[in-house]
């Protein structure tokens, strides 16, 4: 099937909700890991997200290009391409944008897709993701607002983050401590300034002690039941009725996660998990792996020319991609959106 149109990834969105499962979202920087991603939802059956970071988008240009818009335009017109060749429906977003790269690279990027709709055409990103965790609440989202409204007028959903994920990623660290814990302020404020949905759809970042990186099982404290607290007092403010879930919410930095906080943050309304750290070492370990078993093939030791069969990039990318979509799979199997392909 094609990149789903915004009416499939609001379709898929909806029925995450409903069914309490996830998609993994999963962060990309070459057409190698972003087949490897297609592979890895193809064989768990089921849909997914590929998204591409500033510092991934900037890669997928060129070492000598970086240019974060340029990267991402790339890989996402690659994605319309090849995904047409599978059976299950893939969404594109952009992760982490701070305030400083706004301008570089989701503010041209929702250009281009404004552009598109008003030729007829469908965005070339599902959703965008601005992370204004860095700065003071009132601002992140003052500016978020701002974003909502160009979003939704080019039939892309937001993704915003309220409270800090701990850890690094791309460059951007924050320290773990009790920011890493949304508040109930927090979500009230959100909905003050963002309705939801009547403004434009987004999707909520709120933090419960995630952290970017790597981390054992068991050495990331998270607290679930944050974002149960979250629906809650959005339930009360709102007036819905006991049980509805009004906020459709992300998990960022889950390597390290027992399955269990995994399972309990599906049933608070948790749609998408990001995965990144995991697959990073999925795609990797193949090819030391093959580099160790080869070690004459790949160098030229002594005057000798190695073997080409070896040294050929394909020999070792080929099995990096079947390592990084295995994880993929696995984490459509932990997230319950295995076979929940919308087809």
């Amino acid at each position: 099937m094609p990149i789903a149109t915004p009416e499939v990834y609001a379709e898929m969105l909806d029925r995450a909700k409903a069914n309490e499962f996830a998609y993994p979202a999963i962060n990309v920087t070459s057409s190698e890991t972003l087949n490897a991603a297609l592979r890895g939802f193809a064989e768990a059956e089921s849909d997914g997200i590929i998204q591409f970071s500033t510092g991934g988008a900037d890669f997928a240009s060129g070492t000598k290009v970086k240019d974060m818009v340029t990267g991402s335009v790339a890989l996402a017109e690659f994605a319309q391409v090849v995904a047409a060749k599978y059976s299950i429906n893939v969404a594109l977003h952009t992760d982490h944008c701070p305030k400083d790269k706004l301008d570089g690279f989701v503010r041209p990027l929702l250009e281009i897709s404004a552009e598109r709709v008003k030729n007829g055409q469908n965005p070339l990103f599902q959703s965008h993701m601005w992370d204004g965790s860095a700065i003071e609440l009132d601002e992140n989202l003052k500016i978020a607002s701002e974003l909502l409204e160009k979003a939704a007028a080019a039939n892309i959903i937001l993704e915003v983050e309220i409270g800090v994920v701990g850890g690094e990623e791309d460059g951007v660290a924050n320290e773990i401590n009790d920011k890493l814990y949304t508040s109930d302020e927090d979500f009230l404020k959100t909905i003050d300034a963002l309705g939801t949905g009547e403004k434009g759809r987004y999707l909520l970042a709120a933090t419960f002690g995630n952290v970017h990186g790597v981390y054992k099982p068991g050495n990331v404290k998270l607290r679930p039941e944050v974002l149960k607290g979250g629906q809650e007092v959005a339930i009360k403010k709102l007036g819905l009725a006991e049980g509805s879930k009004p906020f459709d919410f992300v998990f960022h930095g889950g390597s390290g996660s027992d399955v269990e906080d995994i399972h309990a943050a599906l049933t608070y309304g948790v749609i998408k998990m990001n995965v990144d750290t995991d697959t990073q070492y999925a795609f990797t370990r193949p090819i030391v792996d093959h580099f160790f078993k080869n070690y004459d093939g790949v160098l030229k030791i002594d005057g000798e020319v190695g073997n080409k069969k070896v040294y050929d990039p394909r020999s070792y990318l080929k099995a990096a991609e079947a390592g990084m979509a295995a994880r993929v799979t696995e984490a459509a199997q932990s997230l319950k959106s295995a076979g929940q392909s919308v087809r």
